[in-house]
């Protein structure tokens, strides 16, 4: 058969080259970012007591009520910002669907989707896929500060997206106060929609505080902002997210996603809007993952990476300039096959491959895996 390929460039992502490395020499994974500890086992038996008491037909196309009822409690709660449960806030199946739904709403052919390298690897193909064109700006390590003269250099009038990232992956880093009033500042008395990816929300350090488009009034009137369960409740397989958005912008979302997904499962949805009854389960997430993180940099504080901590998510970004200058994908792809474990290269996010000598490694794990973990890293 002959076909034009609408992604001719596009082949197996580097998280599953990665994991099946990982597989293949029966390595450590740190590479994909999912825990290997079990999701709440309370979280676990609402989802199955949902399922006894008949939630296994279909969801209402926006998300079962009850689960969109705490979404809104919850941003009430954390940013005394509101959405409305019934106009402005859609479940997903995970973050990644929501993004790839709203860029396919709203870019036409030839539209320009302003994006921040190092991206997460679901952006530009669903801009290209929809005929749109990605404007890169990069970032580079260790701080992976915004040049917002950059930005304004980069913005036109075929600027219909700027996808941001916050708190970022795969670089750790999160944006300030001031990155955000640049952001509004630089958007405002325009049409450009601001796709605001905060799938961890909750994972920030050092009493810093998480800055969301919504905090912000004219960004969160041109925003949407996308979510994930599986994130913060450590269980990625179930592809529970939700999204955000004034009911102008959330009604054209909802014209693909009735379409291309519709609902997504119910009785995760009911027993996740049950478990979200005790805040806990998300105020004190960045407790748990700070003390990860705490405990794998303090384990590799005597071997030759370098490194400044995560200000977010639960990834790691380690910098080996000390220890060789092989190109980032060539020493990934050494440590598991020689040293049995498995890490992210970075240049695959950059422009062009750019390449800082920096790997991103998950510390979403149980502390024995961190302990070997470490100790194979201590010895490179």
């Amino acid at each position: 058969m002959n076909f034009k390929s609408k992604l001719p460039n596009i082949s197996t992502t580097i998280f599953t080259e990665m994991s099946a490395l990982a597989k293949t020499h029966n390595a450590l994974n740190l590479s994909q970012g999912f825990p290997d500890y079990p999701s709440s086992q309370k979280l676990n038996n609402l989802v199955s007591t949902a399922m006894d008491n008949g939630y296994n037909q279909y969801a209402p196309m926006a998300g079962n009520l009850e689960l969109r009822l705490a979404i809104t409690k919850k941003y009430n709660l954390l940013y005394k910002s509101t959405y409305h449960p019934d106009k402005e806030i859609t479940i997903t199946a995970g973050a990644t669907q929501a993004i790839f739904t709203i860029i396919s709403a709203f870019i036409h052919k030839n539209d320009e989707v302003i994006i921040f390298k190092p991206a997460y690897d679901c952006y530009e193909p669903a801009v290209q896929i929809n005929g749109g064109i990605t404007i890169a700006v990069q970032l580079s390590a260790p701080n992976y500060q915004v040049d917002w003269a950059e930005v304004a250099s980069k913005i036109s009038s075929k600027t219909r997206v700027i996808i941001i990232n916050t708190p970022h992956n795969p670089s750790g880093t999160i944006w300030s106060k001031g990155d955000m009033l640049q952001l509004q500042k630089l958007t405002a008395n325009t049409d450009i929609i601001v796709l605001s990816d905060e799938v961890y929300e909750h994972v920030v350090f050092d009493n810093q505080e998480h800055q969301s488009v919504c905090l912000y009034p004219d960004l969160k009137q041109r925003s949407f902002i996308t979510a994930s369960f599986g994130k913060i409740f450590h269980n990625t397989g179930w592809k529970i997210g939700y999204c955000c958005a004034p009911e102008a912008l959330m009604a054209e979302f909802r014209k693909v996603h009735q379409f291309n997904v519709f609902s997504v499962h119910h009785p995760s949805q009911k027993g996740i809007a049950d478990y979200m009854k005790d805040a806990a389960t998300f105020l004190e997430l960045h407790n748990f993952f700070q003390r990860k993180r705490d405990l794998f940099l303090n384990l590799i504080s005597e071997s030759r990476f370098k490194f400044q901590p995560a200000q977010g998510t639960y990834f790691q970004v380690l910098d080996y300039s000390e220890i060789t200058d092989e190109y980032d994908v060539d020493f990934a792809k050494r440590l598991t096959a020689e040293f049995k474990i498995a890490s992210i290269p970075l240049s695959v996010f950059n422009t062009n491959n750019h390449d800082d000598k920096v790997l991103r490694f998950c510390f979403a794990k149980t502390d024995e895996t961190l302990v070997r973990a470490a100790e194979i890293l201590n010895m490179i």
